[in-house]
């Protein structure tokens, strides 16, 4: 689908159209690095063991680098563009992360939040440059709109696509077709005479929990606890390392044959015939149709029977064993790595740094899941008594539960407890 819209300059450099024509392999590369960022960020997040809040300091240090780099260029080049859109889809899907797993903000709130911002986004947008146009970035503040809007729509599609799994309970696998079928909607809407723009904007943040469920269906374990994902089992460093080399692929050819160039692109294609307002008024009622259709999907969905996370007193039934036989299967450099998280975490509660205590507790969370696929499959006894216990901390902290965090002497000893467990 295409955006052209015409308008006029109102101030600011004016440069060559800074964002590629919207072509086949514009929604191809865009779900290529939306999967990317989601398994990417799992990674370092988890398997690396730096922690949500780490990685998300991370990546806004090199979103604010990459996107300096590219409000520099005069026109599109798609090395820098698509870069960006990595690092920028990462990015905004970690701040919901942070709102949802470090603030316990419920995911209808940030869903809600972000669909007020980005509105305010496109509204501000608007009045100032009369258009949303993307084929009208052609100064510095319209790019600037532009590439807030892509962070906040990744934000939101974050919200909405884990709300959505949240409400349904649904696999990864499963939970494709839906912002598939969506958007195979929209594209007939526009075919049909939806306004551009506005169908342009909603398959756009549609590509987030596509993009997101595919990189999880193809990470996550074959076999899993009751409630957690499944999938093929490729982890997130193969996933990655996939979806990298098929994005560097096709940023070759589009360098190569420069057929997403908007210049390119209306020498050799014919130009758009002028919007129908009567056709668009008519798509825009099938929006809203297809939107109530949506909501009583999920609404059928959530009422039907599914597996939600185990009930909490079923992960506290454990096997009682000797400290330290739990995890003599397990790699030594790994139980390390999760002992010195429990420890900082103790430490920490001890001496009152509440903060510090529930981001290394929260780190544990991330570090043992990561391994749970590694560290089941040696000991499956142990591996249970141990996430039961490591459920107990958890809960303390509010960290999965619903309750809230718990008084620091409870907090430890289940820390205590879990450490003695670990030998």
């Amino acid at each position: 689908m295409t955006t052209t819209t015409e308008a006029h300059t109102r101030s600011g450099r004016l440069m060559l159209n800074k964002v590629p024509e919207v072509t086949i392999w514009f929604w191809v590369i865009k779900v290529l690095c939306t999967t990317v960022g989601e398994s990417f960020a799992d990674w370092i997040n988890m398997k690396l063991g730096v922690g949500l809040v780490n990685t998300a300091w991370i990546f806004t240090a090199v979103f604010v680098v990459v996107l300096a780099v590219q409000l520099r260029l005069k026109r599109y080049v798609p090395f820098p563009y698509w870069l960006t859109v990595v690092v920028v889809s990462v990015t905004g899907t970690l701040y919901t992360d942070i709102l949802t797993d470090q603030m316990n903000v419920p995911l209808w709130i940030s869903s809600a939040v972000f669909s007020v911002l980005l509105a305010v986004v496109f509204g501000v947008w608007w009045l100032r440059e009369r258009t949303l146009s993307i084929h009208s970035v052609t100064t510095l503040p319209r790019e600037s709109f532009y590439w807030l809007a892509v962070l906040v729509t990744f934000a939101l599609g974050t919200a909405t696509g884990d709300w959505t799994l949240e409400l349904t309970g649904w696999s990864p696998g499963v939970s494709v077709l839906l912002p598939l079928g969506l958007i195979a909607a929209i594209t007939l809407l526009w075919k049909f005479g939806a306004n551009p723009v506005l169908s342009f904007w909603l398959a756009y943040i549609l590509t987030r929990p596509l993009g997101a469920n595919i990189g999880d269906w193809l990470a996550s374990p074959k076999v899993a606890q009751p409630g957690e994902p499944t999938g093929l089992a490729l982890g997130t460093f193969t996933t990655s390392l996939i979806f990298l080399g098929l994005i560097l692929a096709t940023v070759v050819y589009l360098t190569v044959t420069r057929s997403d160039v908007t210049e390119t692109h209306e020498a050799t294609h014919a130009v758009p015939a002028t919007s129908n307002p009567r056709k668009e008024r008519t798509a825009l009622a099938g929006f809203g149709l297809l939107a109530v259709a949506t909501a009583g999907l999920l609404v059928w969905a959530h009422g039907q029977p599914h597996v939600g996370p185990a009930p909490e007193e079923d992960n506290t039934s454990a096997v009682q064993m000797a400290p330290g036989q739990a995890v003599k299967k397990f790699p030594p450099a790994k139980v390390a790595a999760l002992k010195t998280l429990a420890s900082t975490s103790l430490k920490d509660a001890r001496s009152g740094n509440a903060t510090g205590a529930h981001a290394a507790a929260q780190s544990l969370r991330d570090l043992w899941d990561a391994d749970q696929a590694s560290l089941q499959p040696l000991d499956q006894t142990g591996w249970t008594s141990i996430d039961a216990q490591m459920d107990k901390v958890l809960k303390t902290f509010g960290i999965d539960h619903s309750n809230p965090p718990m008084s620091p002497a409870q907090q430890e000893k289940e820390l205590n407890a879990l450490l003695t467990d670990m030998g």
